[in-house]
């Protein structure tokens, strides 16, 4: 079997497990409602005038687009990570032809189908409640989305394989996964759009990688950046997604030097 073959494999048997697991993908998809939450608070706030450029529609517009990108960049591999490596399943995937990060990538970008038919019910309630003229009219912009959302998935991922082979060395990686997920509530737009944030923080804002993983496609959406402004936010974006990745490998490749398979 060559290497495409085995990746459409493994892709289609991720596939199938998203199916088998549509429950849980679908409590998953109620329960991320954070910038729900978020977005009935600033509209509040917005009645009694515009922040910044956002009004109560323009609010609406962010944390709506929000909840799309979340949903179309969400990930588990830390948490699968942890739990293989403490059961000692791993050593089954360290015995296939493939590299086990190949493999977990694989299983995610398998679930990307599912998640778009899940979220297509919210685009369409967006446009038809709010219509198109908030979303940038830039064909460009458009045409760069995916490649954002993509770069923001493989942020997400790179992080995730690098916090869970930290399980090889450490019981309670996953707290440390608790501690980033904390500073990407604040840090990434998820309850605040970042122009809101002052702005003495804004280049320390716009240097950490949680703007990359969620307000970057949204900001992108919205029609927030000129031509400059994408250019050096893509640098930024796939120069952490190659970062993480690079230390994720690391990590893994050192701690699998002390690996020894216990429970299963």
């Amino acid at each position: 079997m060559s290497r495409k073959e085995k990746l459409f494999a493994m892709v289609r048997i991720g596939f199938a497990e998203s199916l088998a697991y549509r429950g849980e993908f679908l409590i998953w998809f109620l329960t991320t409602n954070m910038p729900l939450v978020m977005m009935l608070l600033w509209m509040a706030v917005a009645k009694d005038g515009p922040v910044g450029r956002f009004g109560t529609r323009e609010f609406a517009a962010y944390f709506l687009t929000t909840v799309v990108v979340r949903l179309l960049t969400g990930a588990w591999v830390a948490w699968q990570l942890t739990m293989e490596i403490r059961t000692g399943t791993l050593a089954r995937r360290l015995l296939r032809p493939v590299h086990p990060f190949v493999a977990y990538a694989c299983e995610q970008a398998s679930a990307l189908p599912l998640r778009a038919l899940t979220v297509a019910p919210l685009v369409v309630i967006i446009l038809l409640t709010l219509g198109t003229d908030l979303f940038s009219s830039e064909l460009s912009h458009w045409v760069v989305f995916p490649l954002a959302l993509a770069g923001a998935l493989c942020i997400r991922l790179g992080v995730m394989m690098t916090i869970g082979s930290l399980a090889l060395f450490w019981d309670s990686a996953l707290s440390l996964y608790d501690a980033w997920l904390a500073l990407f509530f604040v840090f990434s737009g998820y309850t605040i759009p970042l122009e809101l944030f002052p702005a003495w923080i804004q280049p320390l804002v716009n240097w950490l990688p949680f703007r990359y993983m969620m307000s970057f496609p949204v900001e992108i959406v919205m029609g927030h950046l000129d031509g400059r402004q994408l250019l050096v936010a893509f640098v930024y974006q796939w120069g952490y997604a190659l970062l993480f990745s690079v230390l994720a490998l690391t990590i893994f490749r050192r701690g699998l030097k002390r690996y020894a398979a216990f429970g299963g």
